[in-house]
């Protein structure tokens, strides 16, 4: 039986990736768009950084936010230059840390995607006097519609599923800041265990059936999650 506190673990954890993901497809599509067709040749320095999330332990990526977001940090001084305060342990800082965990699996299918397209398409809305934004939205996004499912997809779970980055920022603060992964934490330590063990159920199962209805509905050529 979920507790009052599970179910609000559940509704602000389901709030924080659902902001999150989109926050990601707004500011990860330009990205990967620029990291496929862009020509820089330091493009290899800035893909480490985008894929560095997926092996950087997320203790680390959340200390240095952590720093970089609390009261002597670059993004904290102009916060609170700005009347905003700082992100630490706000619900605004979780989905801030939220996104950079998440990054990768948001930008990394959909370059997978874009270079799937090519450059014939692109050509031929050329020939068709499309400027950019046009081919961008009428050829791009419609060629790359399987990209863009498996990048939310991954996004939301990866975003469920976080613990070490949440906590290090959000900490642990009821109805602000505690999300499932921690409650399922503070059920282990007062050893709840059927507690814990109702809340890692709705996960498991949630994450499964995600990951099929992914995979159900790319079928032939799924989008590669990460390259």
């Amino acid at each position: 039986m979920l507790s009052a506190d599970d179910i609000n673990a559940i509704w602000l954890t389901l709030k924080v990736a659902s902001l999150a993901t989109f926050i990601l497809l707004l500011i990860g599509t330009p990205i990967a768009w620029w990291l496929v067709r862009s020509q820089f040749r330091g493009k290899s320095i800035c893909n480490a950084l985008v894929a560095l999330p997926i092996v950087l332990p997320p203790s680390v990526l959340g200390f240095y936010l952590l720093i970089l977001m609390g009261p002597s940090g670059l993004v904290g001084r102009l916060t609170t230059d700005l009347g905003l305060g700082v992100l630490p342990f706000t619900f605004a800082g979780l989905v801030v840390a939220s996104v950079f965990y998440s990054l990768p699996f948001v930008v990394q299918p959909l370059q997978t995607a874009f270079t799937a397209i090519g450059d014939a398409p692109l050509e031929a809305a050329a020939t068709l006097r499309a400027n950019p934004l046009d081919t961008f939205f009428t050829v791009v996004i419609p060629l790359s519609r399987s990209g863009f499912l498996t990048a939310s997809i991954l996004g939301f779970t990866h975003t469920v599923g976080e613990f070490g980055v949440v906590l290090m920022v959000g900490g642990n603060i009821p109805e602000r800041t505690r999300v499932v992964s921690v409650q399922i934490y503070n059920h282990v330590e007062a050893m709840e265990y059927s507690q814990a063990h109702g809340l890692a159920g709705i996960l498991l199962v949630f994450s499964f059936l995600v990951l099929l209805l992914l995979y159900s509905t790319l079928k032939t050529n799924p989008v590669s999650p990460l390259k």
